[in-house]
């Protein structure tokens, strides 16, 4: 069912409404980080990690059985069911009494942004004529780079009123109003016999959270403790067994021979490595803007838009200018914008004037810009159409992955770091706020032990994206030279 322009228009804004709201949620937690390790839960600096990213790799991890069970089961029905599940699971997070239950309602947010994602673009690809697929991908593409800033914005306005709760509050209704909406506007398409493969989607799901569990207790726990080798032992195993199922199974979610094809393989790690670069930032760049500069939560929400500065000007031109110098060196620009863009901001202290660091900012979003469509659409680009769906799946899991190791490692080295900056006698506080709780005249140096370990830890993670977008642009690079 092809719908017409005006109809298709109205349908493109819903679906990308629906993507603003789950990716959003990513971004939008890193800011009530502060307010969370000052609230009565009293979180640890791991389960800080944890609140932001128990979401992540529950929507990373179930995006692709999400796509099968809208194949399956209906597209719309799915998003449907995924809007409901997202509204729940905030509803808990918003209301729990303590840690547990916070990580429970983020856990069925997740599930529920998992069964949205894939959805949205099936349900565009399915209503949009051919000719308009690709800047329809592309449209589609860019509200995941949106999705986080919008996050941190929207975010900032709502935290304004004093409580992380009220986050979670908030996108109840959000949720709920797009359902009904979704309801009313998206069209019904065919249904697919795809099965479902529970067990594959239980030990990707298992092995994500070992693997996490292994990078965020390292500091506290030491990174030789029982239990940072077993998690890291039993991720191996258990990707390994994931790997053996899908490799089996008649009709596998996600068959690992596809990473057979250069082209898919290298885009998808440069996806997984544009997003790691870019959530690192927003975990950091929401506690030292509230902590290093003194900024207000509104403020920091506000303070991330130049980033989206290249992506709202830019967006447009990337397929064109891809076609003029080519695949390779468009993302060879992405990869050295967003790395040294990282590298840059990683030089800001507490005396950096903010239009340094706003600057900073542009130059990493300037690589976001050229990045997300042009990987995107070598991803969709690789795979025949009849496995669109697995590309959709593939794309948002490849991202939400990469946002999921961005939060743990520069967690995990703004923890073990910020341990060490601090004076001797305060090295048993493992967070801001537990160090201003333990010593209140203290501020000053507290402060500066944070934004030293944030420093030292955005470096690293800039450095990790240039390293990485070597890898995926040198062997396009040197077949461009031999051709």
């Amino acid at each position: 069912m092809q719908l017409n322009v005006v109809s298709r228009n109205g349908l493109l804004t819903l679906m990308c409404a629906c993507v603003v709201l789950v990716v959003g949620m990513v971004a939008a937690i890193n800011l009530a980080v502060p307010m969370l390790a000052a609230s009565p839960l009293h979180p640890s600096a791991p389960v800080l990690v944890w609140i932001v990213d128990t979401y992540v790799i529950f929507f990373a991890c179930l995006v692709i059985p999400g796509g099968a069970a809208g194949d399956r089961l209906g597209r719309k029905g799915v998003l449907l069911t995924g809007l409901v599940l997202f509204a729940a699971g905030a509803l808990l997070s918003a209301v729990a009494p303590d840690v547990m239950l916070l990580l429970a309602g983020r856990a069925v947010t997740g599930i529920g942004a998992a069964a949205v994602l894939p959805n949205t673009l099936a349900v565009l690809l399915h209503a949009v004529p051919a000719e308009r697929r690709g800047a329809t991908i592309a449209t589609w593409a860019s509200m995941t780079g949106i999705g986080g800033v919008a996050g941190n914005v929207g975010g900032g306005v709502v935290l304004s009123g004093g409580s992380w709760r009220w986050l979670f509050a908030a996108v109840v209704p959000i949720a709920l109003v797009l359902a009904v909406f979704v309801g009313r506007v998206a069209p019904v398409s065919p249904r697919h016999d795809r099965r479902l493969d529970p067990l594959g989607a239980v030990l990707l799901v298992a092995a994500s959270v070992a693997l996490l569990l292994g990078i965020v207790q390292g500091p506290e726990a030491g990174w030789g403790s029982p239990v940072v080798v077993t998690g890291f032992a039993c991720s191996a195993a258990l990707f390994v067994a994931w790997a053996l199922v899908e490799l089996r199974a008649e009709h596998p979610l996600l068959d690992p021979r596809l990473f057979r094809l250069p082209n898919l393989r290298n885009a998808c790690l440069g996806l997984t490595a544009i997003f790691f670069g870019m959530f690192a930032l927003f975990y950091v760049n929401a506690s030292f803007l509230q902590y290093g500069k003194g900024f207000s939560v509104l403020e920091t929400g506000l303070g991330i838009i130049p980033l989206t500065v290249p992506v709202i000007v830019g967006a447009r031109h990337v397929g064109r200018l891809a076609q003029r110098v080519g695949l390779p060196t468009v993302l060879l620009f992405a990869f050295l914008f967003v790395g040294s863009g990282l590298v840059g901001l990683s030089t800001s202290d507490i005396t950096t004037s903010y239009l340094v660091y706003a600057a900073w900012l542009v130059v990493t979003g300037a690589g976001v810009t050229l990045a997300l469509p042009t990987l995107s659409g070598v991803i969709a680009g690789s795979l025949p159409p009849a496995q669109a769906g697995v590309g959709t799946g593939l794309q948002a899991t490849t991202r939400e992955f990469g946002s999921a190791l961005g939060v743990a490692v520069i967690g995990t080295l703004l923890n073990g770091r910020f341990a060490t900056a601090l004076p001797a006698d305060l090295r048993g506080a493992h967070t801001v706020a537990q160090a201003l709780a333990a010593a209140p005249a203290r501020g000053p140096e507290v402060v500066t032990a944070f934004v030293v370990a944030a420093d030292g830890g955005l470096r690293v993670i800039g450095v990790t994206v240039l390293v990485l977008g070597g890898l995926v642009v040198l062997p396009s690079l040197t077949k461009k030279k031999e051709s």
